[in-house]
């Protein structure tokens, strides 16, 4: 399954070391103007070689547009965007392709297609997620010009390392997008620098968390049993490539707190807190939307490991190549991205459903001002 959302439909194509990988966006509403520059800044975000602490593996990411746009505007039908691969080096995978890695979806892979693109693992590499991105960018712009709504996110963790006196209801956007760990806090900075530095230099790896928050989502989206909004949201970015988790608002903190604590008590003048997300019976409250997702350790490494060939052998085997000592790094953009995705889908159907509702009273504010 290659395709993701009802109305705005996703569907992606390609591998990592292929000549290209692409997607083809149906179900995007005319009249939105969208121009190939607009695609740069936040694939720029996602790209690799930007810093030491990413994959060395430097891609143009320039965006094709080559059908669905004409004279700069959405025509209604199917969008197609491709990327041209232009630094793939799939001899670096020559010693491995007898080999299954551990962690990864070789043998996984193997024993569902029995065969597999061992290149830098084929359709199973984070390199699809540049083009979630690319797309991406049409529904944040949509979502921004109809309803307000803005998709932001940050690194929350890496490793053991959270964020020192930083307060999540207040991030300074500033500061996440000034450093290459889309850090909110930027005076931890230089801690980080020295902990990935030590981290390479030992040629292990380390996990991470990013929290994904959306401002702007009017109450209404999503559907209250099978279309869930937080379900899919779940889907969606657990189909990220090394994710492990995902929590709704306050997720698996849940457990320990008291009925009246997580419950989130309203006045007329808003809500007066947001343990649930953003999302009540599956559809949004008008509070913010917020995320947070667990990035597993990147399991291509040079330590030796043991593992098995594709005769069933016992063997030995080292990964060389280029990799991410810690793929949340620039996973914000690919989180924000699936995020967004979900949202317009939610939002084309909430309005192809309920559009003749309007306005409901009484309408509660999203937070309580004093």
């Amino acid at each position: 399954m290659n395709t993701f959302g009802q109305l705005l439909r996703v569907t992606t194509f390609g591998e990592s070391h292929g000549p290209a990988i692409g997607c083809v966006i149906d179900g995007c509403p005319p009249g939105l103007d969208i121009a190939a520059e607009e695609f740069r800044h936040d694939l720029d975000r996602r790209a690799t070689g930007k810093t030491r602490h990413t994959s060395a593996r430097h891609e143009a990411d320039d965006v094709e547009i080559l059908s669905g746009v004409y004279e700069g505007r959405t025509t209604g039908t199917p969008i197609a965007l491709l990327i041209r691969n232009t630094d793939a080096r799939s001899k670096d995978y020559s010693k491995i392709t007898a080999q299954f890695r551990p962690g990864h979806a070789d043998y996984t892979y193997w024993q569902k297609y029995g065969i597999r693109d061992p290149r830098g693992g084929g359709r199973s590499s984070a390199r699809e997620t540049t083009i979630r991105v690319a797309a991406a960018v049409i529904a944040k712009k949509w979502l921004a010009l109809h309803f307000g709504v803005r998709v932001r996110g940050y690194l929350s963790q890496l490793g053991e390392i959270t964020p020192q006196d930083f307060d999540a209801r207040r991030v300074d956007w500033d500061v996440v997008e000034a450093n290459p760990f889309f850090w909110p806090a930027g005076e931890q900075v230089p801690v980080l620098e020295s902990y990935m530095d030590a981290l390479r230099k030992s040629g292990d790896s380390v996990g991470a968390r990013v929290n994904v928050v959306a401002d702007g989502v009017p109450p209404g989206w999503g559907e209250p049993i099978y279309g869930k909004l937080d379900a899919e949201l779940a889907a969606a970015l657990m189909s990220i490539n090394a994710v492990k988790g995902v929590e709704i608002g306050d997720g698996f903190a849940a457990v320990s707190q008291r009925g009246t604590e997580h419950r989130d008590e309203m006045s007329p003048s808003g809500f007066l807190s947001n343990h649930a997300g953003g999302v009540l019976g599956g559809i949004s409250t008008g509070q913010q939307v917020t995320a947070s997702l667990v990035f597993k350790p990147t399991s291509s490494l040079r330590l030796p490991g043991n593992t098995v060939d594709v005769d069933g052998n016992a063997t030995e085997i080292i990964t060389t190549g280029r990799h991410d000592p810690c793929v949340g790094i620039r996973a914000t953009p690919i989180a924000e991205a699936m995020v967004a995705l979900v949202l317009m889908d939610q939002a084309l159907r909430h309005r192809a459903q309920c559009g003749d509702v309007g306005s409901v009273a009484p309408l509660v504010p999203g937070e309580a001002h004093d």
